[in-house]
């Protein structure tokens, strides 16, 4: 116990730490964070729309072949339009992963019950050598 009392504030940094550590696992697991190949194989097996809510500049830069683009501020307004089966598998894309993992919210807001974010975004997409197109 005399351990513990003096040694209060490297216990605290090292609780601390702990716990940085592991936020990113535990926001990964929790907010639907999908592999590229786990990607591929959501699109062939169960036949999951690829929606890249990058801008259009950007998508027309290159982006996964299949994908629609629903910009991140349209999300909400055309979402249920281009999707309309929400019992579908939805896959959110963007560039580095970020934006599409704060529009999950949104897509579970609006009532899909299996979307996910691809990790890593197009940049993981490219680096695990599947197939963009240009617009």
């Amino acid at each position: 116990m005399k351990f513990i009392l003096d040694n209060w504030m490297l216990i605290a940094v090292a609780l601390s730490a702990a716990t940085m550590l592991m936020m990113p696992m535990i926001k990964g697991a929790g907010q639907g964070a999908l592999t590229p190949d786990g990607a591929v194989q959501l699109i062939n097996r169960e036949k999951a729309v690829l929606i890249d809510i990058c801008e259009p500049n950007e998508f027309a830069a290159g982006h996964a072949i299949g994908a629609k683009n629903i910009p991140m501020g349209q999300l909400e307004s055309k979402l249920s339009s281009t999707v309309k089966n929400k019992a579908l598998p939805v896959i959110l894309v963007c560039q580095s992963g970020a934006r599409s993992s704060r529009a999950l919210g949104i897509a579970k807001k609006l009532g899909y019950e299996n979307v996910q974010s691809l990790a890593g975004g197009l940049g993981a997409w490219r680096s695990a050598n599947l197939p963009v197109e240009k617009a």
